[in-house]
Parts: structure tokens; sequence; C-alpha cells
């Protein structure tokens, strides 16, 4: 009987102890990044009934069957779910508000209707050279904040393309981390701390992938991951010990492509598919702009051509360029203005041809189709402020939901820290009477 109780005294101070151990450890990482909060899995030590006398007591005490992390799969799902969402949104906001700063503040509604009014003040006085020199500056000015534009968009999307391709470089070596992660579970003990501190690194690598683009996982039974990237139907990134790499191509539109191994892949969230929408939001709007410019100068050096500048000499093109970076102003003065009618004598007050150049600027309406560029771009970039806030709540409340789960509360541990020093010391005080019976037997004469 000492025997026994000496065994069940052992074994539970064994099993108080290794629970000691494990909540201290979870106190020392209660700040560390990735750490799930481990608890010791305990299980009987029950010996075989006896055919013999059925009703004895056979107790044998505890043992430690391993140690478990208290992570949730799903809730950690969702944290990798909803951050990518998040991270998608996020960019996007970005780089939208970068385009549209390249609209706004480089000034170009204005100057178009600038150069529009000082065409319209021309009509008072066709001869005056104060008025055809400011038509002249107006639209150098024009053409110089479509050259800003242009710029400030190809600087936007070339930060967003360095971005992005940092971002792939961020994938392909969190990808090659996971798969050393993943040999090393192979090679690991099931439940032990090892192989703990292995579960802690490969989900923390599976959140900064998810950051970067939409994943979907596979958790073997060997503790390891597959990663798809793209989604379900995606291409595997991440399997057993190897990992593929993702490629990024940046097409001649300044829009990007995505392969693995060759293979095309459409990432739709994650933040490097939130830059990726961005350049194409940032596409569209370049189009649009450089078709004000063309347009603009188009429909100038067209009304040009059908009447005479102040000399009388036939109307040449005052713009060249067909698009924003290249608008430019190429009349030297404000005589090159073709305010007459063709055939019209030099210093004509007809005009005839200038009154024909508005109609035909009124009705390209370059102003209107700056305004609706603008205002397209303004309610885009609010629309996905908007979601991106929405997300972003939502991403913070599944944060939450999995801390509240799998992080450590310093309280409860603090509590779990007092209980188990209490049942080492209750298996210590067993060990003790199983001692002192032990020496009462052996005084029995």
């Amino acid at each position: 009987m000492a025997s026994d109780l000496l065994s069940i005294g052992k074994s539970g101070a064994r099993v108080a102890r290794a629970a000691l151990e494990v909540t201290s450890n979870n106190i020392a990482n209660a700040s560390s990044e990735g750490y799930v909060r481990r608890s010791v899995a305990v299980s009987e030590v029950a010996n075989g009934v006896s055919l013999t006398t059925p009703s004895a007591i056979n107790l044998s005490g505890a043992r430690i069957t391993g140690i478990v992390r208290n992570a949730d799969t799903f809730r950690q799902a969702e944290v990798r779910r909803t951050g990518s969402d998040a991270a998608r949104a996020a960019a996007e906001v970005q780089g939208l508000g970068n385009v549209e700063a390249a609209l706004e503040q480089t000034g170009v509604y204005d100057s178009v209707v600038a150069f529009e009014g000082s065409l319209k003040q021309l009509l008072s006085d066709p001869v005056d050279g104060s008025l055809r020199a400011q038509v002249v500056e107006d639209g150098r000015t024009m053409a110089q904040t479509f050259n800003t534009a242009a710029q400030s968009l190809d600087s936007a999307a070339k930060g967003l393309q360095f971005e992005a391709k940092d971002g792939v470089d961020q994938i392909n070596t969190t990808a090659g981390e996971l798969a050393r992660v993943n040999l090393r579970l192979m090679r690991s003990a099931d439940s032990s701390s090892d192989q703990s501190a292995l579960l802690d690194q490969r989900d923390m690598l599976l959140q900064k992938l998810s950051g970067q683009a939409d994943i979907t996982t596979t958790i073997n039974p060997d503790k390891t991951v597959s990663v798809m990237l793209g989604g379900p139907t995606g291409s595997a990134l991440v399997s057993g010990a190897a990992a593929n790499t993702l490629a990024m191509t940046t097409t001649a539109g300044g829009t990007l492509n995505f392969t693995v191994n060759s293979q095309a892949v459409t990432l739709s969230s994650g933040a490097i598919a939130g830059k990726a929408q961005a350049l194409v939001e940032l596409a569209g709007a370049r189009t649009a702009l450089d078709g004000i410019a063309a347009s603009i100068a188009d429909t100038i050096n067209t009304a040009q051509a059908s009447g005479v500048d102040l000399q009388g000499n036939a109307g040449q093109p005052i713009f060249s360029g067909n698009d924003a970076a290249s608008l430019k102003m190429v009349a030297t003065g404000g005589g090159a203005v073709a305010t007459a009618p063709a055939g019209s004598a030099a210093g004509s007050r007809d005009v005839g041809n200038l009154t024909a150049m508005r109609a035909a600027f009124d009705g390209a309406d370059p102003a209107g189709q700056m305004d609706t560029l603008l205002f397209t771009v303004s309610s885009a970039v609010a629309g996905r402020t908007v979601t991106r806030d929405a997300l972003d709540s939502i991403a913070s409340s599944a944060k939450v939901a999995l801390q509240s789960q799998a992080g450590v509360n310093l309280d409860d541990e603090a509590v779990n820290l007092m209980r188990y020093q209490q049942a080492y010391q209750a298996s210590a005080r067993v060990m003790q009477v199983a001692s002192d019976l032990f020496d009462s037997i052996l005084g029995i004469r």
C-alpha cells in the first residue's frame, strides 16, 4: 500500500511540476508574437481489473500525455481571411489616394477652365496683344499641368509596382521558411514542446502570407501545412518541404500579372491584390487623362487650320503631343492664334474662326471630362475607404476572438500557478505519508 501511495504521489508531483513549467512558460511568453497558450494534457493511469478480486482498489496515479496548444484552427483561419481582405482594402485605398492627389493637386481642371476663359476674353478684342498673349500663356500652363499630372501618375504607378514586387519577394521568402518548418515538423515528436514551438512558427508564417495574398491551407496529419495561392483552385505554393516561386510581370499598360511555375494566378485579397487593383484603376485614369489632352490638342489645332493668324497667314498648330505627358504649347507668341476666318486680312477683327474654335472646345468639353474623372476617382476613394474601415473592424473582431481563446491571460495564469503549486505540495505530502507508512511497517516487531 505504501509503495502504491508513493508511486501515485510521484506521478502527481510530476504532473504538477510539468503544469507549473508550462504555466511559467506561458507567463514568460505573454508578449511573444505568435505564441499560443499551452496546457498539459493529463490522463489517469489505470491498471487492469483483477479477475480474482474484481472489487480490489487498483489505482496507479496520473501521467502526462503531451503539451497542448490552445489554438482554434477555425478562428485562426478567420483571422487570416479577414486580415487578408483588410490588407487588400488598405492597399487599394492608399493607391487610389495617390491617383486622386496626382489629378487634383496638379490643378489640371483649373488650368483647363483658365484656358477656356482666356479664349472667351479674346472675343472682346481679337487684336489686343495682351489678350492674345494670355491665351498662349494659359495654354502653356495647361499643358504643363497635364505633364505634371502624367509624371505624378507615373511615380504613383512605379511606387505601387515596387511595393507589389517587395510583397512578392516577401511571399517567396516566407514560403521557403514555411517549407523548412514543415520539414522540421515531419521530424518532431507528437505533442512535444518542440512541436508546439514549430506550430507557432507555422501559424505566424501563414499569417504573414495571408497579409500579402489570399491563401488556402490544408493541415496534414503530421501537422505540416499545404498552401494554395489564389484560392482553393489556385497554384500550390508550399507542399511538404517544397516551396514554389511566385513571379510578377508588368504589362505595357502598367498593370500586373502573377504566375507560379508559369501558371497564371489571380490574387483576390491581400496587400498585393490591393496594389494590383489600384494599378488597374490608375491605368484607367491615365487613359482618360491622355484622352482629354489629345482631345484638346486635336480640337484647337483643327480649328487653327480653318483660320488665319494676326498677320493674315494660315493658322498653324499651337499644341503638339497626343497624350498628357507630351502635350506642349508650341506657339511662341499671341499672334499665332487664328481668330479670323480663312481669307481675312492681317489685323482682322473678325472673330468667326475664334467663335468656331470656342464652340468646338465647348463641344469637346475637356473641363467636364476632367470633372467627371476627378469625381470618379474621388468617389472610388470614398467608397473603398468605407469598405476598408468596415473590413478593419471585422478583422479586429476576429483577432480579439482568437486572442481570447489562444492568447495568454496573466490573471488566469497566476491562478493556475497557485493551483498547481498546491497540487505539487499535496503530492509531496502524499509521498511523505507513504514514507511514514513504510517506516511504520518496518517498525512492526
